[in-house]
Protein backbone atom coordinates (compact mmCIF):
# COMPACT_ATOMS: atom_id res chain seq x y z
CA UNK A 1 0.00 0.00 0.00
CA UNK A 2 1.43 3.53 -1.06
CA UNK A 3 2.33 5.09 2.19
CA UNK A 4 0.88 9.01 1.19
CA UNK A 5 -1.73 8.12 -2.16
CA UNK A 6 -1.74 12.46 -1.77
CA UNK A 7 1.57 12.79 -3.29
CA UNK A 8 2.38 11.94 -7.02
CA UNK A 9 3.44 8.40 -7.37
CA UNK A 10 7.02 6.93 -8.45
CA UNK A 11 6.98 4.90 -11.44
CA UNK A 12 10.26 2.68 -12.30
CA UNK A 13 11.08 1.50 -16.02
CA UNK A 14 13.86 -1.30 -16.54
CA UNK A 15 14.37 -1.66 -20.00
CA UNK A 16 13.98 1.93 -20.43
CA UNK A 17 15.75 2.29 -23.61
CA UNK A 18 14.58 -0.21 -25.50
CA UNK A 19 11.68 -0.98 -28.24
CA UNK A 20 9.12 -1.00 -26.18
CA UNK A 21 10.53 0.95 -22.98
CA UNK A 22 11.34 4.24 -24.99
CA UNK A 23 7.39 4.34 -25.97
CA UNK A 24 6.17 3.94 -22.15
CA UNK A 25 8.56 6.48 -20.93
CA UNK A 26 7.01 9.00 -23.96
CA UNK A 27 3.60 8.03 -23.05
CA UNK A 28 3.91 8.50 -19.29
CA UNK A 29 5.56 11.97 -19.95
CA UNK A 30 2.12 12.84 -21.82
CA UNK A 31 -0.26 11.19 -19.67
CA UNK A 32 0.60 11.86 -16.70
CA UNK A 33 3.68 14.11 -16.62
CA UNK A 34 2.67 15.06 -12.45
CA UNK A 35 4.18 11.46 -11.86
CA UNK A 36 7.97 10.83 -10.83
CA UNK A 37 9.62 8.37 -13.46
CA UNK A 38 13.18 7.08 -12.95
CA UNK A 39 14.36 5.28 -16.11
CA UNK A 40 17.15 2.30 -16.35
CA UNK A 41 18.29 0.20 -18.91
CA UNK A 42 22.35 -1.32 -19.12
CA UNK A 43 22.17 -0.50 -23.35
CA UNK A 44 22.45 -3.96 -24.28
CA UNK A 45 19.65 -3.15 -26.43
CA UNK A 46 19.41 0.45 -26.14
CA UNK A 47 18.54 2.73 -28.39
CA UNK A 48 18.00 5.70 -26.89
CA UNK A 49 19.80 7.61 -23.78
CA UNK A 50 17.05 9.85 -22.52
CA UNK A 51 13.23 10.30 -23.64
CA UNK A 52 11.67 14.14 -23.14
CA UNK A 53 13.14 15.08 -19.53
CA UNK A 54 13.48 11.57 -18.70
CA UNK A 55 17.25 10.35 -18.62
CA UNK A 56 17.81 7.05 -18.80
CA UNK A 57 20.63 5.78 -16.02
CA UNK A 58 23.03 3.27 -16.38
CA UNK A 59 22.47 -0.24 -14.75
CA UNK A 60 21.97 -3.78 -14.73
CA UNK A 61 19.37 -5.33 -13.05
CA UNK A 62 21.98 -8.45 -12.66
CA UNK A 63 23.41 -6.37 -10.31
CA UNK A 64 21.08 -6.69 -7.29
CA UNK A 65 22.72 -4.12 -5.13
CA UNK A 66 22.81 -1.14 -7.66
CA UNK A 67 19.13 -2.48 -9.03
CA UNK A 68 17.47 -2.49 -5.54
CA UNK A 69 19.36 1.73 -4.77
CA UNK A 70 17.49 2.18 -8.38
CA UNK A 71 14.47 0.99 -7.84
CA UNK A 72 13.75 2.62 -4.14
CA UNK A 73 11.11 5.00 -3.82
CA UNK A 74 9.29 3.07 -6.82
CA UNK A 75 5.35 2.53 -6.34
CA UNK A 76 5.11 0.35 -9.57
CA UNK A 77 7.84 -1.08 -11.60
CA UNK A 78 7.23 -1.86 -15.10
CA UNK A 79 9.66 -4.10 -15.49
CA UNK A 80 10.69 -4.28 -19.28
CA UNK A 81 14.36 -5.67 -19.17
CA UNK A 82 15.16 -8.81 -21.06
CA UNK A 83 16.94 -10.36 -23.51
CA UNK A 84 14.09 -10.87 -26.08
CA UNK A 85 13.69 -12.67 -29.09
CA UNK A 86 14.28 -16.47 -30.05
CA UNK A 87 17.43 -16.03 -31.62
CA UNK A 88 19.10 -14.04 -29.42
CA UNK A 89 18.11 -15.99 -26.52
CA UNK A 90 19.60 -19.36 -27.96
CA UNK A 91 22.67 -17.73 -29.00
CA UNK A 92 23.24 -16.07 -25.65
CA UNK A 93 21.66 -18.78 -23.50
CA UNK A 94 23.90 -18.15 -20.22
CA UNK A 95 22.76 -13.87 -20.16
CA UNK A 96 19.24 -14.75 -21.06
CA UNK A 97 19.01 -17.00 -18.12
CA UNK A 98 20.95 -14.21 -15.58
CA UNK A 99 18.11 -11.35 -17.21
CA UNK A 100 15.02 -12.89 -17.41
CA UNK A 101 15.57 -15.09 -15.19
CA UNK A 102 17.74 -14.10 -12.60
CA UNK A 103 16.96 -10.66 -13.00
CA UNK A 104 13.30 -10.74 -12.96
CA UNK A 105 13.29 -12.91 -9.65
CA UNK A 106 15.62 -9.48 -8.11
CA UNK A 107 12.81 -7.05 -8.77
CA UNK A 108 10.44 -9.13 -8.29
CA UNK A 109 11.84 -9.61 -4.68
CA UNK A 110 12.51 -5.40 -4.39
CA UNK A 111 8.72 -5.64 -4.84
CA UNK A 112 7.72 -8.09 -2.50
CA UNK A 113 10.14 -6.49 0.79
CA UNK A 114 9.09 -3.05 -0.70
CA UNK A 115 5.17 -3.64 -1.40
CA UNK A 116 5.78 -1.84 -4.96
CA UNK A 117 3.62 -2.91 -7.80
CA UNK A 118 4.81 -5.01 -10.86
CA UNK A 119 4.20 -4.82 -14.29
CA UNK A 120 6.00 -7.92 -16.02
CA UNK A 121 5.12 -8.80 -20.05
CA UNK A 122 6.02 -12.41 -20.95
CA UNK A 123 5.41 -13.97 -24.46
CA UNK A 124 3.36 -16.16 -26.72
CA UNK A 125 6.09 -18.70 -26.08
CA UNK A 126 5.23 -19.53 -23.46
CA UNK A 127 2.79 -21.57 -24.72
CA UNK A 128 4.61 -23.82 -27.19
CA UNK A 129 1.88 -25.25 -30.04
CA UNK A 130 -1.99 -23.97 -28.79
CA UNK A 131 -3.94 -26.56 -29.50
CA UNK A 132 -7.11 -24.37 -28.47
CA UNK A 133 -8.79 -20.85 -30.01
CA UNK A 134 -8.80 -18.50 -29.44
CA UNK A 135 -6.14 -18.02 -27.53
CA UNK A 136 -6.28 -17.37 -23.37
CA UNK A 137 -3.62 -16.99 -20.44
CA UNK A 138 -5.07 -20.22 -19.21
CA UNK A 139 -3.60 -22.19 -22.08
CA UNK A 140 -1.43 -24.45 -20.75
CA UNK A 141 2.72 -23.33 -20.80
CA UNK A 142 4.48 -25.61 -22.93
CA UNK A 143 7.27 -23.55 -24.48
CA UNK A 144 9.20 -25.29 -27.49
CA UNK A 145 12.31 -22.73 -27.40
CA UNK A 146 15.14 -21.19 -24.42
CA UNK A 147 13.23 -17.79 -24.84
CA UNK A 148 9.81 -19.33 -24.09
CA UNK A 149 11.37 -20.93 -21.11
CA UNK A 150 13.09 -18.18 -19.62
CA UNK A 151 9.98 -16.06 -19.70
CA UNK A 152 7.94 -18.95 -18.18
CA UNK A 153 10.33 -19.19 -15.15
CA UNK A 154 10.15 -14.86 -14.73
CA UNK A 155 5.98 -15.66 -14.44
CA UNK A 156 6.00 -18.73 -11.84
CA UNK A 157 8.87 -16.35 -9.94
CA UNK A 158 6.22 -13.17 -9.41
CA UNK A 159 3.24 -15.63 -9.39
CA UNK A 160 4.85 -16.92 -6.19
CA UNK A 161 6.23 -13.84 -5.21
CA UNK A 162 3.44 -11.51 -5.58
CA UNK A 163 1.07 -13.69 -3.35
CA UNK A 164 0.40 -11.83 0.17
CA UNK A 165 2.75 -9.22 -0.96
CA UNK A 166 2.37 -6.78 -4.30
CA UNK A 167 -0.27 -6.32 -6.86
CA UNK A 168 1.49 -7.26 -10.36
CA UNK A 169 -0.07 -7.17 -13.60
CA UNK A 170 1.56 -9.98 -16.17
CA UNK A 171 1.22 -9.87 -19.86
CA UNK A 172 0.64 -12.62 -22.43
CA UNK A 173 1.61 -10.67 -25.79
CA UNK A 174 1.88 -11.28 -29.31
CA UNK A 175 4.33 -10.47 -31.68
CA UNK A 176 5.25 -7.27 -32.29
CA UNK A 177 6.11 -4.97 -34.85
CA UNK A 178 5.74 -1.01 -36.10
CA UNK A 179 8.35 1.80 -35.09
CA UNK A 180 7.95 4.86 -33.24
CA UNK A 181 10.05 8.37 -33.08
CA UNK A 182 11.67 9.49 -29.82
CA UNK A 183 12.93 12.62 -29.89
CA UNK A 184 13.47 12.83 -33.74
CA UNK A 185 14.88 9.18 -33.38
CA UNK A 186 13.23 6.16 -35.18
CA UNK A 187 12.92 3.28 -32.62
CA UNK A 188 12.64 0.08 -34.30
CA UNK A 189 13.77 -3.63 -33.83
CA UNK A 190 13.87 -6.38 -36.74
CA UNK A 191 10.31 -8.48 -36.19
CA UNK A 192 9.12 -10.19 -38.85
CA UNK A 193 6.93 -7.46 -40.56
CA UNK A 194 9.65 -4.68 -39.73
CA UNK A 195 11.98 -6.81 -41.58
CA UNK A 196 10.09 -7.83 -44.66
CA UNK A 197 9.40 -3.74 -44.96
CA UNK A 198 12.97 -3.32 -44.50
CA UNK A 199 13.82 -5.61 -46.88
CA UNK A 200 11.05 -4.16 -49.18
CA UNK A 201 12.67 -0.71 -48.95
CA UNK A 202 16.49 -2.21 -50.09
CA UNK A 203 14.57 -3.87 -53.07
CA UNK A 204 15.80 -7.20 -51.27
CA UNK A 205 13.42 -10.45 -51.82
CA UNK A 206 11.06 -10.94 -48.60
CA UNK A 207 12.08 -14.37 -47.55
CA UNK A 208 9.52 -16.15 -45.51
CA UNK A 209 10.65 -19.44 -43.67
CA UNK A 210 9.06 -22.65 -44.40
CA UNK A 211 5.98 -23.37 -45.03
CA UNK A 212 4.68 -20.14 -44.80
CA UNK A 213 1.13 -21.41 -43.50
CA UNK A 214 2.66 -20.52 -39.77
CA UNK A 215 0.26 -18.05 -38.52
CA UNK A 216 1.28 -15.70 -36.15
CA UNK A 217 -0.95 -12.47 -34.22
CA UNK A 218 0.92 -9.28 -34.41
CA UNK A 219 0.60 -6.46 -32.28
CA UNK A 220 2.19 -2.57 -32.70
CA UNK A 221 4.54 -1.40 -30.24
CA UNK A 222 2.20 1.60 -29.74
CA UNK A 223 -1.22 -0.54 -29.06
CA UNK A 224 1.92 -2.25 -26.27
CA UNK A 225 2.78 0.92 -24.38
CA UNK A 226 -0.18 2.27 -23.83
CA UNK A 227 -1.57 -1.33 -22.67
CA UNK A 228 1.43 -0.72 -19.85
CA UNK A 229 -0.20 2.83 -19.01
CA UNK A 230 -3.40 1.93 -18.12
CA UNK A 231 -1.79 -1.29 -16.00
CA UNK A 232 0.18 1.57 -13.86
CA UNK A 233 -3.51 3.50 -13.44
CA UNK A 234 -5.20 0.26 -12.59
CA UNK A 235 -2.14 -0.70 -9.86
CA UNK A 236 -2.32 2.76 -8.31
CA UNK A 237 -5.91 1.65 -7.29
CA UNK A 238 -5.14 -2.04 -6.48
CA UNK A 239 -2.20 -0.26 -4.11
CA UNK A 240 -4.45 1.73 -2.23
CA UNK A 241 -6.82 -0.93 -1.45
CA UNK A 242 -4.33 -3.52 -0.23
CA UNK A 243 -4.87 -5.90 -3.09
CA UNK A 244 -1.87 -8.36 -3.79
CA UNK A 245 -1.15 -11.48 -5.81
CA UNK A 246 -1.33 -11.68 -10.17
CA UNK A 247 -3.55 -11.17 -13.12
CA UNK A 248 -2.80 -11.63 -16.05
CA UNK A 249 -4.05 -10.03 -19.35
CA UNK A 250 -3.48 -10.91 -23.43
CA UNK A 251 -2.21 -8.49 -25.45
CA UNK A 252 -2.43 -8.96 -29.19
CA UNK A 253 -4.16 -7.47 -32.46
CA UNK A 254 -6.86 -8.51 -34.08
CA UNK A 255 -5.15 -10.34 -36.74
CA UNK A 256 -3.30 -13.65 -37.59
CA UNK A 257 -2.54 -13.93 -41.14
CA UNK A 258 0.14 -16.68 -42.03
CA UNK A 259 3.70 -15.45 -42.80
CA UNK A 260 3.00 -15.96 -46.47
CA UNK A 261 0.27 -13.45 -46.44
CA UNK A 262 2.07 -10.84 -44.60
CA UNK A 263 5.03 -11.01 -46.91
CA UNK A 264 2.48 -10.59 -50.11
CA UNK A 265 0.75 -7.50 -48.06
CA UNK A 266 4.10 -5.97 -47.65
CA UNK A 267 5.11 -6.70 -51.70
CA UNK A 268 1.68 -5.10 -52.53
CA UNK A 269 1.93 -2.62 -50.59
CA UNK A 270 5.15 -1.46 -52.00
CA UNK A 271 4.15 -1.70 -55.59
CA UNK A 272 1.90 1.15 -54.68
CA UNK A 273 3.80 3.47 -52.28
CA UNK A 274 7.96 3.06 -53.22
CA UNK A 275 6.93 1.62 -57.33
CA UNK A 276 8.93 -1.14 -56.85
CA UNK A 277 8.40 -4.86 -57.19
CA UNK A 278 10.03 -7.40 -54.99
CA UNK A 279 9.68 -11.14 -54.75
CA UNK A 280 8.48 -13.36 -51.98
CA UNK A 281 10.78 -16.35 -51.53
CA UNK A 282 9.91 -19.52 -49.44
CA UNK A 283 13.18 -20.62 -47.59
CA UNK A 284 14.17 -23.47 -45.72
CA UNK A 285 13.80 -22.67 -41.42
CA UNK A 286 16.61 -22.48 -39.65
CA UNK A 287 14.21 -22.81 -36.28
CA UNK A 288 13.67 -25.84 -34.82
CA UNK A 289 11.59 -24.10 -31.62
CA UNK A 290 8.65 -22.49 -32.88
CA UNK A 291 4.95 -23.27 -33.48
CA UNK A 292 3.48 -23.94 -37.02
CA UNK A 293 -0.51 -23.19 -36.04
CA UNK A 294 -1.99 -22.01 -38.72
CA UNK A 295 -4.27 -19.94 -36.70
CA UNK A 296 -3.48 -17.72 -34.03
CA UNK A 297 -6.43 -15.71 -32.71
CA UNK A 298 -6.25 -14.93 -28.88
CA UNK A 299 -8.40 -13.37 -26.64
CA UNK A 300 -8.61 -9.52 -25.32
CA UNK A 301 -11.99 -9.53 -23.34
CA UNK A 302 -10.28 -9.32 -19.63
CA UNK A 303 -7.84 -6.05 -21.42
CA UNK A 304 -10.88 -4.42 -22.16
CA UNK A 305 -13.10 -5.06 -19.40
CA UNK A 306 -10.55 -4.19 -16.97
CA UNK A 307 -7.72 -2.12 -18.03
CA UNK A 308 -10.12 -0.70 -20.82
CA UNK A 309 -7.63 -1.13 -23.26
CA UNK A 310 -8.27 -2.54 -26.97
CA UNK A 311 -5.81 -2.90 -29.92
CA UNK A 312 -5.85 0.34 -32.79
CA UNK A 313 -3.29 -0.05 -35.01
CA UNK A 314 -3.71 -2.66 -38.60
CA UNK A 315 -1.25 -4.55 -40.55
CA UNK A 316 -1.84 -2.41 -43.75
CA UNK A 317 -1.91 0.88 -42.42
CA UNK A 318 1.20 0.27 -40.80
CA UNK A 319 3.04 -0.92 -43.53
CA UNK A 320 1.83 1.89 -45.72
CA UNK A 321 3.06 3.88 -42.91
CA UNK A 322 6.83 2.41 -42.73
CA UNK A 323 7.04 2.47 -46.66
CA UNK A 324 5.89 5.93 -47.11
CA UNK A 325 8.53 7.40 -43.94
CA UNK A 326 11.19 5.28 -46.00
CA UNK A 327 10.80 6.97 -49.08
CA UNK A 328 10.92 10.61 -47.85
Amino acid sequence: MRDDTNEPPTIAVTGAAGFIGSRVLHLLEQTHPEWSVHAIDNQYRGQVSAVGSVDIEHVDIRDRHRLESALDGADIVLHLAAVSGVDDCDTNRDLAYDVNVTGTNDVAWFCRKNGAALVFPFSMAVLGDPDTFPITADDPRNPLNWYGRTKLLGERAIDTLADGAFPAHLFLKSNLYGDHVVDGTVVSKPTVINFFVDRATSNEPLTVYEPGTQSRNFVHVKDVARAYIHSCERLLEQLEAGDTGTEIYEIAGTEDPSVMTVAETVQAIAREELNVDVDVELVENPRSGETMVESFTVDTSKADEHLGWSPRHTIEESVRELLQRAEH
